[in-house]
């Protein structure tokens, strides 16, 4: 061959038998079939062999094979970010003419997406209190085709009663769906309480750096996995085997990971409890946290973010003014990482639970807990937050 051919057909050939710690990373779109017999066009590579690219490389498969045996999942699809995990959830189980029950708590962007291109495709998203429990019966109708938990809920912590709604939706056939990204799929059994679909943002705990966009979706059942994985097809969602590499890196220190954010979170949540300018404390595994009681009963762990409640005369600028004298906590959304972070939430608006200008939600990350605290402590002796 031509020197310019041979660039594209090599001859030459490395030793075989090279094993490392490390998954390797495997990058490409074209799968190369042994004879026109042996080709198809099937996303379930797991059972029928590799395809194309876009159903993943091995490297994606050994990560979604990895979320599944820490879930007990049936199947773990990946798709490009959290958000992406709960948009696929919504089109395989809803179409026009369907009605979702959604908690009022349910992550900001899970919300928009519900009023805004759902509502334009036909899909009736309902927003019910988290805390209702096997009251949920009165919102199911007959056009009910999902009902969503979160548990905890966005900022506000909520941990909803999940084996009464699972009972509830189950008697009605309606699946349930669970965003579990505060558990990292570890401190709370989804598929032991019976939910048929449980998502992650690996953003979070998995990747756990701050450096990776990733989703993941998993199936209980094998008639969930029909659906998810028909519609994960149709919708291209396809990963990185970059990114991947990063999560599968991640999941070798998420136990350790967990572990610390655990005790250090613990321990700046009970301190903030008992500041006086503190009205309450948001952290699942206290007992001022609304649903702390299922918590104790479904959960064996709490992860690094929690929120905490201003007295009610602190005004909204005083309480920005607290967040912007942090040096150690940064300002950004996110959490799961290993630095601590704030973020306010002046328009925050809970089912008439008002919180609104004096709620600050915060991730703990890997520093010293004393070190967080000694910057919080910093910021209540600024005098940023006299009353007015």
């Amino acid at each position: 061959m031509h020197w310019k051919s041979r660039l594209i057909h090599p001859q030459a050939e490395t030793p075989q038998g090279f094993q490392s710690l490390a998954t390797p990373t495997y990058r490409g779109s074209t799968v190369i079939f042994p004879s026109t017999a042996a080709v198809r066009d099937d996303w379930r590579q797991s059972e029928h062999g590799y395809t194309y690219g876009l159903y993943g490389t091995p490297t994606a498969l050994e990560l979604a094979a990895r979320i599944s045996e820490l879930e007990g999942a049936r199947h773990t699809f990946l798709v490009p970010g959290g958000q992406a995990a709960i948009a696929l959830i919504y089109f395989s189980f809803c179409g026009a003419g369907s009605h979702v029950l959604l908690p009022a708590t349910a992550y900001g962007p899970n919300r928009e997406l519900a009023e805004g291109l759902l509502r334009r495709l036909g899909v009736e998203v309902e927003r019910y209190d988290p805390l209702i429990g096997a009251g949920i019966t009165g919102l199911i109708r007959a056009n009910t085709a999902l009902i969503w938990c979160e548990s905890p809920g966005s900022v506000t912590m909520e941990v909803q009663d999940l084996p009464a709604i699972v009972a509830a939706a189950h008697a009605s056939q309606v699946p349930v769906a669970l965003d579990n990204t505060y558990a990292a799929g570890v401190f709370l059994d989804a598929f032991a309480l019976g939910v048929d679909v449980a998502m992650q943002a690996l953003t979070k705990y998995v990747g756990g750096h701050s450096d990776l966009l990733l989703g993941s979706v998993s199936a209980g059942t094998e008639a969930a996995y029909e659906r998810i994985g028909d519609a994960w097809r149709q919708l291209g969602m396809a990963v990185s085997p970059d990114d991947c590499a990063l999560a599968l890196r991640g999941l070798q220190t998420l136990g350790v990971r967990l572990e610390r954010l655990e005790r250090s979170t613990l321990e700046v949540a009970r301190w903030l409890a008992g500041r006086p300018e503190v009205e309450r404390v948001l952290h699942p595994a206290l007992p001022s946290c609304p649903g702390h009681a299922f918590w104790k009963r479904d959960f064996t762990g709490s992860a690094s973010v929690f929120s905490i409640v201003f007295h009610p005369h602190y005004t909204p600028e005083r309480v920005n003014a607290f967040v912007d004298a942090l040096k150690l906590f940064r300002l950004g959304y996110s959490w799961g990482g290993v630095a601590s972070l704030a973020m306010v939430y002046p328009t925050l608006n809970r089912l008439g639970r008002e919180h609104r200008g004096r709620i600050v939600r915060l991730n703990v990350g890997l520093e010293e807990p004393a070190d967080l605290i000694a910057d919080l402590e910093a910021a209540f002796d600024a005098g940023v937050l006299t009353a007015d």
